[in-house]
């Protein structure tokens, strides 16, 4: 069935291809329905209106409103403007494409509706002919009585404007018109007879038609008749006419887009040339470039890209740019290679100088994208080849200040002699030497001050630079330099000496010829070598070389090298100062603490002292052998480092053994350290000088005294400040014992308690100073469970070995504190090595303990000593029965020597003192002192003991004394007037 668009687009383009359309009308509306409505086509003749002297219309022609001259219309930009002009040719794009679009749409609109038909009558014919009753009744007597009912049936529902009926011989047998059925078929229908369907069109007048011929078949595939569809193309104008006004409206929108977008633009041009027209905006232009090619400096544009965009003539006449420069790659314009890379970099500079050629230019470089343009960069050359030497001077002088400044910086990082050489080296090369060498006295390397006589002697210290000056002189080496060399004219003088050229030094060849011809064939050809002084004492010599194409040294060198070589010898000078302190507090420390540990039997003892980066410290330990065979152990430690930290560790050191002679009890003796050092403090605050020995005092010293008995195997334990103890037990636990701490040594007015700790045999007791578990960048809690698991586990350890895992554990990289330990193994004495009675109050119970006293020295095998040590142990039982208390015991030690105690109830004290012929008694203890290698008197919680230490043979106390005993006894009684 056709429908009516199809038959509108047919029609259209029947229209179209016949030319019955004016298409100059057509396009004027088309033109008339773009057109805003305040746009007009003014007339061609205009007459001047006879009132007003403005033209008028024409006749016949339409009359445009009134304007007054010197107004616009406010959307529409000058005719004259590059916005009125993009705008017209927009105009003109426009109107193109609307007329393409038109007549595009009206050539697809015929096309399809032909197409439309052709198969609108095809499938009409078709399903006729395959109609239930068709062949019967082509077959039948009447056939146009059953076809011509049903011809016109289909034809009002399908709209055909008709269908036809024919025998295969092309005699209608239905139609339309009753009055042509049984007339021949006009136009072909033999193909249609031999069994092939087609369609024509045809025009007949103003009407064009579509039919198709289609056969009808019987059973047995013979043509029992044709059928003819027809449908007429018309009123395609209204199809057509549908689409136009979206393609108009789309069309005006985009003018109207135009024309605002001309306006936009006109504002924006106008606001961008600050309202400047062509005009003025010529005239600019030529005023810009009268000026850009009359300057005398150069003024280059280049791009993002690095492609030169301008170049004005001086440009040109300085870099000598080709004709063609403009729109070339920078690099392409045969530029020297520094200058290329320069202008391309597009990096901000301000008059930096470039030699090109034989020119010096000053170049000036900005990015024209901060001021709002595109991305590239503006440069301005100026030629400043007129003022190079004075250039070249003020960058010399330039360099050297701030060579000078990194000297002060970089030379004295350290108080090493040897490292301050090599940063003065390393400062020197290579901006202003290509090799250095330092060469110093070896009493600066060792810290002390240098005598006169040993100048032409220096080692060589550091070298850098040329690897080659390595092998003349290596470092290390002892060099005796001729008094005709520059180093030692140099010297003389205290001035720098400078050899230009040394192939005509002879002086420097003549040092030694051997080394002097291999450094020419190096390359040295320059020298420049100064004295190295500082607070008037020569330290050494700096030599500066310069080798290969670098400038000779000229006489402007010599004050830069004589002002460096003065800030190096300072620094060396300080370095040089504090070695020999350092030296000197090192010995004196060495000095002070003990070389060797005394023998005993209590402990086995191992140690360690490492001093800090720093310099010494305060840090000691100390092994006391004490009465009883018991034993003191000691460390301490006085904040600081320095000589007057070692000095004060020496003297507290030296009070330690002063008290612990006395038989002090661990907070007894902390008890006088303390008030001594609250005693030295206030010396050296109130005493003469003090002022200079602020923030020297000893406050701040700790220190930790244990006692250990290896009878009983206690150990009291007593600090002051200091970290306490940790024990190793046999099996391999390590425990920190909780001993009471107590304020640092020189506090005062706080007592000091004391700690009991029973000790197994083989325990290890470790003392420490802080250093050893804290630094800081750990804390002492830290420190202390690290050195737990080094310690733990050492089960079977000796002293020794303990000691180094420790060390080794906690040890840091760069100590900043001193590390004192001492490590002690427990003894204890066997059972069988003492013995012991307690004594009545009563003179006869004196032969009783004699007697046994004999026994059991002839059980250990000391007979020889027997009639002394009874002699002994008579006199100390009598003077405690008759001078002191209740109870009274004696005890006997076999050791390292026989120890003989004798303890009561008492606190006095016996003393030695030299009878008179006359006196009856007093000389006991005297003979006591005579017989035996040490006595004293040690007091306890419970009274006194009174002990004495002999040899183990009596040939040993004959040699020590030097009389017999019958001597000793009768120069009591000789008369001193005889």
């Amino acid at each position: 069935m056709t429908t009516t668009s199809d038959a509108s687009r047919s029609g259209l383009a029947r229209a179209v291809n016949n030319e019955n359309v004016d298409m100059s009308k057509f396009w004027r509306s088309v033109l008339s329905s773009l057109l805003p409505s305040g746009w007009h086509r003014r007339s061609r003749r205009e007459v001047p209106h006879p009132g007003t002297g403005q033209p008028t219309p024409s006749a016949g022609e339409r009359e445009v409103p009134h304007r007054s001259p010197g107004r616009r219309w406010c959307f529409l930009p000058s005719p004259r403007s590059a916005a009125s002009q993009v705008f017209l040719l927009q105009l003109a794009v426009v109107v193109l494409l609307v007329a393409a679009t038109v007549a595009a749409l009206v050539v697809q609109a015929g096309r399809q509706g032909t197409e439309h038909a052709r198969e609108e009558v095809l499938a009409v014919g078709e399903a006729f002919a395959n109609s239930p009753g068709v062949v019967e009744a082509l077959d039948g007597p009447n056939p146009t009585a059953e076809l011509q009912p049903l011809t016109k049936k289909v034809q009002q529902r399908s709209e055909l404007y008709g269908i036809v009926v024919s025998t295969p011989d092309g005699i209608r047998l239905a139609h339309p018109d009753p009055g042509l059925i049984g007339k021949h078929v006009i136009g072909p229908y033999k193909a249609a007879a031999k069994g092939k369907a087609f369609t024509e069109i045809v025009e007949v007048g103003p009407s064009v038609y579509v039919y198709a011929a289609v056969p009808v078949f019987r059973p047995d595939g013979s043509v029992a008749g044709i059928v003819y569809p027809e449908i007429t193309l018309e009123n395609v104008n209204k199809e057509v006419g549908r689409q136009l006004p979206m393609l108009f409206g789309a069309a005006g929108g985009a003018l109207i887009l135009a024309a605002g977008g001309s306006a936009l633009v006109s504002r924006r041009l106008r606001r961008q040339t600050h309202g400047l027209g062509p005009v003025e905006m010529t005239r600019m232009y030529e005023h810009h470039d009268a000026v850009l090619h009359s300057v005398r400096e150069g003024v280059l544009i280049i791009d993002a890209d690095g492609r030169l965009l301008l170049a004005n003539d001086e440009t040109r006449r300085l870099l000598g740019l080709p004709a063609d420069a403009e729109r070339r790659d920078v690099g392409d314009l045969g530029l020297d290679g520094e200058m290329a890379r320069v202008l391309s970099s597009g990096e901000a500079i301000t008059d930096e100088v470039h030699l090109t050629g034989d020119r010096l230019l000053a170049v000036n470089i900005r990015p024209t994208a901060l001021a709002g343009g595109p991305s590239g960069s503006v440069v301005t050359l100026r030629d400043t080849t007129e003022l190079a030497a004075l250039t070249g001077r003020a960058e010399v002088a330039r360099e050297r200040l701030k060579l000078l400044y990194d000297a002060g910086v970089r030379i004295g990082t350290t108080l090493e002699v040897v490292r301050t050489a090599e940063e003065l080296t390393e400062v020197a090369v290579p901006r202003f030497a290509d090799t250095t060498v330092v060469d110093l006295l070896d009493s600066v390397v060792r810290g002390q001050e240098p005598a006169r006589e040993t100048r032409r002697q220096m080692r060589r210290t550091a070298i850098d630079g040329e690897p080659e000056a390595r092998t003349l002189y290596p470092v290390g080496e002892l060099i005796t330099f001729l008094p005709m060399t520059p180093q030692m004219r140099a010297m003389e003088s205290g001035r720098a000496v400078l050899e230009a050229d040394l192939r005509q030094a002879r002086g420097w060849q003549e040092q030694d010829p051997d080394r002097a011809r291999r450094a020419l064939e190096y390359g040295f050809h320059s020298l420049v070598t100064v004295p190295l002084q500082a607070r008037g004492v020569v330290l050494g010599m700096v030599s500066f070389w310069r080798t290969g194409n670098s400038p000779a040294f000229d006489e402007e060198d010599l004050s830069f090298a004589e002002e460096l070589a003065a800030r190096a010898a300072v620094a060396l000078d300080n370095a040089r100062r504090f070695t020999r302190e350092h030296a000197m507090a090192v010995t004196l420390q060495r000095s002070l603490l003990p070389r060797g540990l005394p023998k005993q039997d209590a402990v086995e003892v191992a140690w360690r002292y490492l001093p800090a980066e720093a310099g010494v410290g305060g840090d000691w330990f100390d092994v006391i052998p004490l009465s009883g065979a018991r034993v003191a152990l000691v460390v301490g430690d006085v904040v600081g480092h320095g000589l007057h930290a070692a000095a004060t560790m020496g003297r507290l050191r030296t009070a330690v053994h002063n008290f612990s002679a006395l038989d002090m009890a661990p907070d007894e003796l902390l008890a006088h350290l303390d008030d001594l050092v609250t005693r030295i403090d206030s010396e050296e605050s109130t005493g003469e000088g003090s002022e200079d020995r602020e923030g020297e005092a000893v406050t701040g010293a700790t220190c930790l005294y244990a006692i250990y008995d290896p009878v009983t195997g206690l150990c009291t334990v007593a600090r002051a400040g200091h970290p306490g103890p940790a024990v190793v037990h046999p099996d391999g636990t390590v425990t920190y014992p909780d001993v009471p701490a107590s304020p640092p040594l020189g506090v005062g007015g706080h007592p000091f308690e004391t700690a009991e700790l029973r000790l197994p045999e083989g325990s290890h007791l470790v003392l420490f100073t802080d250093g050893l578990v804290e630094s800081r960048d750990r804390d002492i809690e830290t420190g202390l469970n690290q050195l737990r698991r080094a310690l733990e586990g050492g089960a079977g350890r000796t002293p020794e070995e303990t000691c180094r895992a420790a060390i080794e554990a906690r040890l840091p990289t760069h100590p900043s504190d001193d590390i004192a330990l001492l490590v002690a193994r427990t003894r204890l004495l066997a059972p069988s090595k003492v013995a012991e009675w307690d004594v009545p109050p009563d003179p006869a119970a004196v032969a009783t303990v004699r007697a046994e006293c004999a026994v059991r020295l002839r059980e250990w095998g000391l007979e020889d000593i027997g009639f002394t040590t009874e002699l002994i142990l008579s006199e100390l039982i009598t003077n405690a029965i008759r001078y002191g208390t209740p109870p009274i015991r004696a005890r006997l030690l076999h050791n390292r020597s026989l120890i003989c105690e004798v303890s009561d109830g008492s606190s006095t004290s016996p003393h030695l003192r030299l009878a008179k012929t006359t006196d009856e008694g007093g000389r006991g203890l005297f003979l006591v002192a005579q017989f035996t290698q040490r006595w004293g008197t040690r007091y306890t919680p419970r009274g006194k003991v009174i002990w004495t230490e002999q040899p183990l043979h009596d040939g040993a106390a004959a040699a020590a004394t030097g009389d017999t005993l019958a001597d000793v006894l009768l120069d009591q009684f000789d008369d001193p007037a005889h």
